[in-house]
C-alpha cells in the first residue's frame, strides 16, 4: 500500500508556567487563533481551542508525519513567542514544560468540542487540578504530583 492513512484524534490540555492566570479575556481568543493557526500550519488541524486564564485544552488531527510531542512542542513555543513578541504582558510569558494528551475517538469528536466549549461554566465548579486529575483518572495514567504541575 503505497498511501500513508490516519484518523487520529488528540485532545491536548497544558497550562500557562506555575498555571499563573495571565490569558486574559482581551487577547485569549486570539491566543487560542495562534494556537489553532500553528496546529493547521504543522498539517494538525485543529478543530477547536479553549480554555480558561490558567490553562488551554485543544482537539486537533494529529497530522501523519509528526510526532505528538513535537506538534505540541512547536505548538507552545510559537504562541509562547508571539505573546512574548506582541507585548501583551510585560512578564515573560511561558507555557508549563509539559502537557497531557489524550486520544479520542470519532465518535466522541464533539463531546469533547463541546466540552472544550464549556471551559467557563466547568470552572465554575472546578479547578483545572481536579479537572486534569479526573481526566488522567478516566485514562488510567499515572501520575505524580510533584512534576506534573510546573
Amino acid at each position: 500500500m503505497a498511501q500513508s492513512l490516519a484518523m487520529v484524534y488528540v485532545h491536548a490540555v497544558f497550562s500557562t508556567k506555575n498555571r499563573e492566570p495571565l490569558l486574559l479575556d482581551e487577547w485569549r481568543d486570539e491566543a487560542f487563533r495562534v494556537l489553532g493557526g500553528t496546529a493547521n500550519n504543522l498539517g494538525c488541524q485543529s478543530l477547536v481551542v479553549g480554555g480558561m486564564p490558567d490553562h488551554v485544552h485543544m482537539l486537533f488531527q494529529l497530522g501523519r508525519t509528526i510526532a505528538l510531542a513535537d506538534a505540541v512542542g512547536k505548538i507552545k513555543s510559537t504562541s509562547s513567542l508571539w505573546v512574548n513578541q506582541s507585548g501583551i504582558i510585560t512578564a515573560k510569558f511561558s507555557w508549563q514544560a509539559g502537557y497531557a494528551a489524550f486520544s479520542v475517538s470519532q465518535s466522541n469528536v464533539e463531546a469533547v468540542r463541546a466540552y472544550i466549549q464549556n471551559q467557563a461554566k466547568r470552572h465554575a465548579k472546578q479547578s483545572f487540578q481536579d479537572e486534569l486529575r479526573a481526566w488522567l483518572r478516566k485514562y488510567q495514567i499515572e501520575w505524580d504530583e510533584r512534576y506534573v504541575w510546573d
